[in-house]
């Protein structure tokens, strides 16, 4: 999506059990041929192969967000970007050659940060279970450790056994990368062709309620025709504050209005005040099926059910779990294995 980073404060929060309905699964092989569940992911797929990964993936990011909690943010907009390219096969994380403009070039993603920590969890994994766990599994598992960092508990979760893709391409981050000007129309079709709904569409977005976006990319609205006229969707004062904030194209807003700093479910209720940033995001009041829902998911524990449920199925988009599909086991996350 669209965030850049946030600030994350160490608060006690009762969060309900999210349930999780789970095939009865067996493994066999080390997990490489174990029980599957979503699209051939499984639960327990590196249970024999690889026992320590949940740990070690967590102790790392952990630590990380304990450190930075901008990471959860930046983590989260990263798992969104790889999947809506390619699906979930961490062909972003390739760094371009002499021959190739690769993913993270585009420029929707310039501003991806926290490579460096998914290379450190890999190294730490390559030492543990050498050639076992892919990047796309240590993006999907890191991301979700990083946003449940806040509340102490896994927020929703992580199938296993997605193999990592050989091909990355800017030109098709340019064209796949929803955008923050998109109308619901154009937002709603994009979710559809990724076998995602309108209900994936509004809880997705409500990744929104960390992070920032930087004034470029929301400053027509505050402008709309050149004579310093506001989009009439955007509350007025908010517009004003906005105004008093963007000094330059490159100053960073918070998301969302109301609470910024932590992953909660204000906003959906900045939304509903009209104080959502982005015309994407007030788009979803343009909707009436998507605008029940935002108001469905104010409250914060059916907003947390919701994400959960919703992030499940992101994390399955267009994955690969056998080198028939074109995949393989990175050895290093930005290099495409040697033949």
């Amino acid at each position: 999506m669209y965030h850049e980073e946030h600030r994350m404060p160490s608060i006690n929060v009762v969060l309900i059990s999210l349930i999780v309905l789970v095939d009865d699964v067996s493994v066999c092989n080390g997990g490489r041929g174990g029980g599957r569940g979503r699209g051939g992911l499984s639960p327990v797929f590196y249970h024999k192969s690889c026992p320590e990964i949940g740990r070690i993936v967590k102790n790392i990011t952990w630590s990380k967000v304990a450190e930075n909690p901008t990471m959860a943010a930046k983590l989260l907009r990263m798992h969104y970007h790889d999947c809506f390219v390619r699906g979930c096969d961490a062909s972003l994380l390739l760094d371009s050659t002499s021959d190739n403009t690769a993913e993270k070039e585009a420029i929707q993603n310039r501003n991806i940060r926290c490579y460096e920590v998914i290379d450190e969890i890999e190294a730490r994994l390559e030492e543990e279970c050498p050639g076992i766990v892919s990047c796309a599994d240590i993006v999907a598992l890191a991301t979700r450790d990083a946003v449940s960092y806040q509340f102490g508990r896994p927020m929703w979760q992580v199938l296993t056994g997605r193999k990592d893709g050989k091909v990355s391409l800017s030109s098709e981050a340019s064209a796949n990368l929803p955008s923050a000007g998109a109308n619901f129309t154009t937002l709603y079709q994009h979710f559809i062709g990724l076998g995602l709904n309108v209900i994936d569409l509004v809880a997705l977005s409500g990744a929104h309620t960390i992070g920032v976006a930087r004034c470029s990319v929301f400053q027509r609205r505050l402008n709309v025709t050149g004579k310093g006229d506001i989009d009439p969707t955007l509350d007025p004062e908010y517009a004003e504050f906005l105004r008093t904030q963007c000094t330059t194209p490159a100053v960073a807003v918070a998301l969302d209005a109301n609470s910024s700093v932590s992953c909660d479910s204000h906003y959906f209720a900045g939304l509903r005040q009209n104080k959502g940033l982005l015309t994407s995001d007030a788009a979803l009041l343009t909707d009436r099926r998507s605008a029940r829902i935002v108001r469905r998911l104010e409250r914060f524990h059916v907003c947390m059910t919701y994400f959960g449920n919703s992030m499940k199925k992101m994390c399955a988009i267009g994955i690969k779990t056998r080198e028939q599909d074109g995949g393989e086991i990175r050895k290093n996350c930005r290099v495409v294995n040697a033949n």
